[in-house]
C-alpha cells in the first residue's frame, strides 16, 4: 500500500529487532574490531579493553589528534590486547581508481564544506578486511562506551544470516542537530542505528561503500533498511556533546540529512518494494521537491515549538537560543539545494556502488598484513601488543592480525 510521503520521527519499522535473540551455543568469530579513530588516545582505552577480554584484534584507523604511538602505548599496558594501529594521511584517498563521484566539489559545497574522513577510514577498514581474507569486522566509534559483551556475541553470530548488524545510541542520542532540536522543542524524536556500533559481512557480494557525506552509513546498509529486515541488536553509549554549540554544524549536516532522510521516506511509503524502484523514484526531481517542502514545514514546525517554550520560561534559555540559531543555519543551507542536487547525487551514489563493488572483487588473493598495507599506499603503522614493543613500522616479526578467535 502506497503511503503518502512524510518526514518520519522515527524509522524501526525498518528494523529488525533481535536483541533479545538467544545466542548460539556455538560462537561465532570476528577477525576484527576497526576503529576510526580522531579523538585523544584516551578515548579509546574502553575499546582497547574490551577488545582484549573478546579476544579480537583491534584495528585503528588514526587520524587528526591521535597518534599510533600514543595508542600503542595504550594497548601495551592492556593485558591481552593486540592492535594493528595504522596512520591516515590527511588527504588521503583510497585507490585512485575508481574516483568516487559522491566526493565531487559541488556536493562538498552543498555540504557546506564539511570536512570529514570518517567515511574515507570506513571504506579503509572494509577494503583492508577483504584484502587480508577477513570475513567479519564490527566497527566501533571512539566516543561509543557501555557495549555488552553479549550483544557483541550476538551481532557476531547474526552475521552468519545477515550481511549487516547494528545498535543504536539512545543515551546520549545519536541524532542531526535538527533532531536534537526537535527533541528540545518537546516533539516525539527516535534513534536509528548507525555506523558507530555496525558489524559488517566483508564476503557478502553485494557489499555496499561509505559515500563522502553525513549520514554515510544510512547510505551502506541502505538496500537492508528498504527490505525491512536491518538487524537491531541492543544499544550503546555515546559520548555527551552539545549539538547547538556550533551553529554551522547544522549547515554543514542539512544536505546529507535531506538526502537520508529523503531516501528512507521512500522506503516507509511503499513497504516490500524492490530497491531499485525505491531508486527509480529518489531520482525523479518532483519526489525532491516536495520532500524539502515537507522538510521546511517540520523545521518550521520546531522553530515554533521552541519559540513557545521561550516564551513560557520567560527568561532567555540560552539552549533554546542556540537551537534556533541551528535551525536558521539549516533553514539557510537548504535555501541553496536544489532537486536537481538530490538526484545527481543519488545517481552518482548508484554509479559508485557499482565501481566499488567491479574493484573490491578484482581483489581475489589474500595478503599478508604487510603487503596489504603496502596496496594501500599505507607507510606508518604498528603491530603491537601486551608487554610487546614494536620494534619498528610493521615489523616482520610480529604475529599479523586477523587470525580466527572466538568472540568472548
Amino acid at each position: 500500500m502506497r503511503r503518502q510521503i512524510r518526514h518520519g520521527q522515527s524509522h524501526a519499522s525498518l528494523l529488525h529487532d533481535v536483541s533479545a535473540a538467544s545466542v548460539p551455543r556455538t560462537r561465532s568469530r570476528l577477525d576484527a574490531i576497526v576503529v576510526p579513530a580522531a579523538r585523544s588516545s584516551s578515548a579509546l582505552q574502553d575499546v582497547i579493553s574490551l577488545s582484549a577480554a573478546l579476544s579480537v584484534p583491534l584495528v585503528v584507523l588514526c587520524s587528526r589528534q591521535v597518534s599510533i604511538e600514543q595508542v600503542a602505548q595504550r594497548v601495551e599496558k592492556t593485558f591481552g590486547a593486540r592492535a594493528l594501529i595504522i596512520e591516515v594521511p590527511e588527504g588521503y584517498q583510497l585507490l585512485d581508481d575508481p574516483h568516487l563521484l559522491t566526493s565531487d566539489p559541488v556536493f562538498k559545497e552543498a555540504s557546506a564544506g564539511r570536512s570529514s574522513d570518517l567515511s574515507v577510514k570506513r571504506n579503509l577498514g572494509l577494503f583492508l578486511g577483504r584484502l587480508r581474507g577477513w570475513k567479519k569486522i564490527l566497527y566501533f566509534d571512539d566516543d561509543i562506551r557501555q557495549v555488552r559483551p553479549q550483544h557483541i556475541e550476538r551481532m557476531a553470530s547474526i552475521l552468519d544470516s545477515h550481511p549487516v548488524a547494528s545498535m543504536a545510541s539512545r543515551v546520549f542520542p545519536d541524532n542531526s542537530v535538527v533532531c536534537h532540536a526537535r527533541r528540545l522543542a518537546g516533539l516525539d524524536q527516535d534513534v536509528f542505528v548507525s555506523g558507530a556500533a555496525m558489524a559488517v559481512d566483508l564476503q557478502h557480494p553485494d557489499l555496499s561503500f561509505f559515500p563522502d557525506i553525513y549520514n554515510e552509513d544510512w547510505f551502506f546498509f541502505a538496500r537492508h533498511a528498504a527490505a525491512r529486515y536491518l538487524p537491531k541488536i541492543g544499544e550503546v553509549r555515546q559520548t555527551e556533546y552539545q549539538p547547538f554549540n556550533d551553529p554551522w554544524r547544522a549547515e554543514r549536516e542539512e544536505f546529507g540529512d535531506l538526502l537520508a532522510e529523503g531516501l528512507y521516506a521512500l522506503f516507509e511509503r511503499k513497504p516490500g518494494s524492490d530497491f531499485g524502484e525505491h531508486l527509480t523514484a529518489a531520482t525523479r526531481d518532483g519526489h525532491w521537491q516536495r520532500f524539502a517542502q515537507i522538510r521546511m514545514a517540520m523545521v518550521d514546525e520546531i522553530r515554533d515549538a521552541l519559540s513557545r517554550a521561550q516564551y513560557r520560561d520567560g527568561v532567555d534559555n540560552p539552549t533554546i537560543l542556540q537551537a534556533q540559531r541551528s535551525l536558521e543555519s539549516a533553514a539557510n543551507q537548504a535555501s541553496k539545494l536544489t532537486p536537481g542536487m538530490c538526484v545527481d547525487f543519488i545517481e552518482s551514489w548508484r554509479e559508485d556502488e557499482r565501481r566499488w563493488q567491479q574493484v573490491l572483487h578484482s581483489y581475489t588473493s589474500v595478503l599478508s598484513e604487510r603487503d596489504a598495507l603496502a596496496e594501500l599506499g599505507l607507510t606508518r603503522w604498528l603491530s603491537c601488543g601486551y608487554g610487546v614493543k614494536p620494534a619498528s613500522f610493521g615489523p616482520e616479526s610480529e604475529p599479523e592480525l586477523g587470525s580466527e578467535r572466538a568472540v568472548g
